[in-house]
């Protein structure tokens, strides 16, 4: 049985990086960057007016002082005639280059209009309401670092230096397989028959790949008939670069998953893992393609995709994992009540944790069935095998949500 470190590093060392593609800014939004960038415009690119006023000479802006207005500047265009000489100003608008001779700004609403001048009502500093060319960017200075997440921010960024796209690491196609004779669809027939259950994994792990920045997502369903589940799998690796099977990977007379996958090649990988909820997870490669096998319990299916399937999708996309920890953001909690585990493996506990005082609680049962308590939770607090963590603690807690 393998530690969940060690099987962090096996599946990421695995796992394929992603074919680099050229896409536009709007369609990068949640991809890695495949290149690094400088900047090849400063930003500010020339000296402006931070605020609508005056243009004038800092040494001149007294209170009290008159000064004759001898023009406008608007943004958006530059009139080079403009020159700020002693006893004038000129009339700037936000953003609207800093004329000649001017190296401060007063505001329109602490002057007072007088003629065809101002008078004015405050003093002003050097490089009051003025932004400086380059004082936020300068030529030459990295903007974009390969394996970056493109958030909003970043895309603005690289629209200010006239970029229209960005090489990225697109995330895979994916193909969740959910397995066992007792599922039955969401919506399909007039119920429930005796044994019976919906299929809840299937509905969870496909949106939780579409929340992992996923977009290429099908849902499969195979039945408990390794002939039949090989069809399921076939079909499932033929069009995905990721598989992920929920349960038959444990040791049941009907669990089937192992032995069909090694059938039809898959190579490498493990099985079993030292972790709470979720032992019995299953790796594997088949040309090219890597293969998660999640326990059928939903609350062990999600969490063995929080903690291992994310970092391999990370990986996918270019970006740089540290196996020791799972690649799901980090806070600081403290704990409402005692943690204890009296088990020999590692327990990620579901709970709440709250943004504004940093307090975690568990919540519902801490069962591999307890679907109700997990739809709750919106954390994971790591307790050691053997551990107990004591009620007011400082933790780590792990957010169960993209990063």
């Amino acid at each position: 049985m393998l530690e969940e470190s060690e099987a962090r590093r096996r599946l990421i060392e695995a796992t394929p990086l992603g074919t680099i593609c050229q896409v536009s800014l709007l369609e990068a939004l949640g991809a890695s960057a495949a290149e690094t960038l400088r900047a090849t415009v400063p930003l500010p690119g020339f000296d402006n007016s931070q605020m609508d006023g005056y243009a004038l000479r800092s040494a001149e802006a007294m209170p009290g002082n008159v000064l004759r207005v001898v023009g406008q500047q608007f943004a958006g265009r530059e009139d080079g005639s403009f020159q700020v000489e002693s006893g004038t100003a000129v009339r700037v608008f936000t953003g609207a280059p800093l004329p000649r001779g001017a190296d401060a700004v007063i505001m329109q609403e602490d002057v007072e209009l007088c003629g065809d001048g101002i008078r004015l009502r405050v003093g002003a500093m050097p490089d009051e309401f003025v932004r400086r060319r380059g004082a936020d960017l300068c030529e030459g200075q990295f903007i974009l670092q390969e394996g970056d997440v493109l958030t909003p921010a970043r895309l603005a960024l690289l629209a200010s230096q006239g970029c229209s796209g960005v090489c990225v690491r697109p995330a895979p196609r994916a193909v969740v397989v959910t397995t066992g004779d007792e599922l039955i669809e969401p919506g399909a027939g007039a119920g429930l028959l005796p044994g019976q259950i919906f299929n809840s994994n299937g509905v969870m792990l496909a949106s939780g790949l579409r929340s992992f920045g996923v977009s290429q997502v099908r849902a499969l369903h195979a039945p408990d008939d390794p002939v039949q589940m090989r069809a399921v799998l076939e079909m499932a690796l033929e069009e995905a670069d990721f598989c992920v099977i929920a349960g038959g990977v444990s040791v049941g007379e009907k669990d089937y998953v192992k032995a069909v996958l090694a059938d039809l090649g898959a190579r490498g990988g493990f099985w079993r893992v030292r972790v709470k909820p979720g032992k019995p997870f299953f790796f594997a490669e088949l040309e090219g393609k890597v293969v998660f096998g999640l326990p059928g319990n939903p609350v062990s299916s999600w969490v063995t995709f929080l903690l291992f399937v994310v970092s391999a999708l990370q990986r996918y996309t270019g970006r740089t994992i540290d196996p020791s920890t799972p690649s799901l953001p980090l806070v600081r909690a403290f704990l409402e009540a005692e943690l204890r585990n009296e088990g020999d493996r590692p327990h990620y506990v579901r709970g709440v944790w709250s943004a504004k005082d940093g307090a975690f609680r568990s919540v519902g049962l801490q069962q591999s069935h307890a679907l109700y308590g997990l739809s709750r939770a919106n954390a994971l607090v790591r307790v050691g095998a053997g551990q107990r963590l004591e009620a007011g603690l400082a933790v780590e807690a792990y957010l169960m949500g993209s990063a």
